[in-house]
């Protein structure tokens, strides 16, 4: 319904389209405005963020995007709503989404690439990586480098999983995660405050031991260490384990790959 809402009052319904069933995904060009990103005008409207709400949010060539643009992002990550002030009235538009962005490692885009040299200096490769603040990197759970994929591999007949059973496994992990949050008023592991985080995400000694050590030597937030408990639960949960153990909690940080990469 939050989601038919937003597209009627963006004029984006088809004709005698009655509700919009299918998640949404919305993948702005990086020359988009503020107000286009966020929402704004004289007559308050719903940006890509809103449009996308329960859906994904796909920022491609995340640098490219101005500064500006991508700061006004942290609050609507942050609460899942977009504010919009005027002098006539203020307006809640619903922002809840799944970001997803795509950059490449420095500006020549060939960065640690073990077979094409880098063209950059030292500090264009720094100042690249420095367009994506902080706090923004903050928010973004999951951070993984992507290398160039071998030819061998890409012709080869052999294929992974195949997406009807990640499918399944995901379905089967939400489905945990609803019946351990139930009553709670979410319904995964991505939305738990601070008290249910706590709750569900506990760390064994050893765990909290190497959750310390990740912390002061990748410089990380508090935001990031809850971000850390959040996926290492839901890794487990992909597994069918009741509790975190070291490998989970271990690939959980092995995801803040940017944040290595600037510290």
């Amino acid at each position: 319904m939050q989601v038919t809402q937003v597209a009627s009052v963006a004029g984006t319904l088809a004709p005698g389209q009655a509700l919009v069933t299918a998640r949404p995904f919305r993948s702005p060009h990086h020359t988009v405005s503020d107000a286009g990103l966020i929402g704004g005008g004289t007559i308050p409207r719903p940006g890509e963020v809103s449009l996308a709400h329960q859906g994904v949010l796909f920022l491609d060539e995340l640098p490219e995007f101005k500064k500006s643009v991508l700061e006004v992002l942290r609050q609507p990550l942050e609460s899942g709503v977009v504010t919009i002030t005027r002098a006539a009235a203020t307006v809640d538009f619903p922002a809840r989404v799944m970001l997803v962005a795509a950059m490449n490692p420095c500006p020549c885009g060939y960065y640690g690439d073990p077979k094409r040299q880098c063209t950059c200096a030292p500090q264009q490769v720094r100042n690249y990586l420095n367009r994506v603040s902080g706090p923004l990197l903050d928010r973004i759970d999951i951070q993984v480098q992507v290398p160039a994929v071998p030819f061998k591999e890409l012709s080869a007949d052999t294929a992974g999983p195949s997406s009807v059973s990640v499918r399944e496994k995901v379905v089967t992990a939400r489905e945990r995660q609803a019946r351990r949050l139930e009553g709670s008023g979410v319904f995964c592991n991505a939305q738990m405050g601070t008290a249910l985080t706590r709750q569900h995400c506990r760390l064994s000694n050893a765990g909290l031991s190497l959750l310390e050590k990740a912390m002061e030597r990748l410089g990380l937030s508090a935001r990031a260490y809850s971000r850390i408990h959040k996926i290492a639960r839901t890794i487990a949960d992909l597994e069918g384990s009741e509790t975190i153990g070291m490998p989970h909690l271990s690939e959980a940080i092995g995801y803040r790959s940017l944040d290595r990469a600037i510290a």
